[in-house]
């Protein structure tokens, strides 16, 4: 059944049912994360409701470990993959992707008082990841760019901020997106500085599905482009972000 539930087309229960489930981290700012009331938000949370409320099938969203992404989607676990996911080569061999619909990168946040202004700068340095991240795979295959002496890998980035604070840490790379709007909501934004490298390429973020779910994607893709036409894609953007720099298609 799990080996069936790699390569078949699933669109048919899912409309039959209903319900579509989507795995994430719910600590992932701000595509996906549970406010301080319990609520579960975030502009992935919106969009992948947008979505499926064209095909009139309900969303359950379900935390995972991360780092076990993939391994839950070929379970048949979860049908998607959709909170701030990279569109990778590595990822590529083991997911099939939509249309990709947000811009994103790689940055380095240190504090300030750490003297820290180049990735350069992390070399002889404890560097910060989170674990199956787009950050872990890059910096696997691109050492030269930023040479930390050594790296820890967290579950979730927040836990990478505790160490950074208490000095056990003098880095941490995650996407661009979930470091401005983490630091634009804390009280010592200032005290942290957020540095880009022109040697790392902007990623995209896109919807993460099994290869055999092809009508899945088409009906995705088809969404997003209509969402895009109709202008909420946009709307989102401006929600979540206060801008447009990293809206796709206009």
């Amino acid at each position: 059944m799990q080996s069936r539930a790699k390569t078949q087309d699933n669109w048919k229960r899912s409309e039959r049912q209903k319900r579509i489930v989507v795995g994430l981290d719910d600590s992932f700012v701000p595509m996906g994360f549970v406010e301080k009331n319990g609520t579960l938000t975030g502009y992935d949370i919106d969009l992948a409701k947008a979505v499926f409320k064209r095909y009139g099938i309900h969303v359950d969203f379900q935390t995972i470990d991360w780092s076990m992404n993939a391994t839950e989607l070929q379970n048949g676990t979860i049908d998607l993959i959709w909170n701030g996911y990279s569109i990778t080569s590595q990822r590529k061999k083991k997911v099939a992707f939509s249309e990709p619909y947000l811009r994103n990168r790689q940055v380095l946040v240190v504090k300030k008082k750490s003297g820290i202004k180049t990735f350069a700068q992390m070399k002889g340095k404890t560097l910060g990841m989170q674990t199956g991240s787009t950050a872990e795979q890059w910096y696997e295959s691109k050492q030269k760019v930023i040479h930390a002496q050594s790296t820890v890998l967290y579950d979730q980035i927040p836990n990478s901020f505790l160490d950074l604070n208490a000095g056990r840490i003098q880095g941490i790379l995650l996407d661009e997106v979930y470091a401005n709007y983490y630091l634009a909501h804390l009280k010592d934004r200032d005290s942290y500085r957020v540095i880009e490298n022109k040697d790392v390429p902007r990623d995209l973020f896109a919807v993460g599905m099994r290869k055999g779910d092809k009508t899945l994607r088409r009906k995705i893709n088809s969404a997003l482009k209509a969402l895009q036409k109709n202008g909420e894609l946009e709307k989102l953007n401006e929600k979540w972000f206060g801008k447009d720099s990293n809206y796709l298609g206009k």
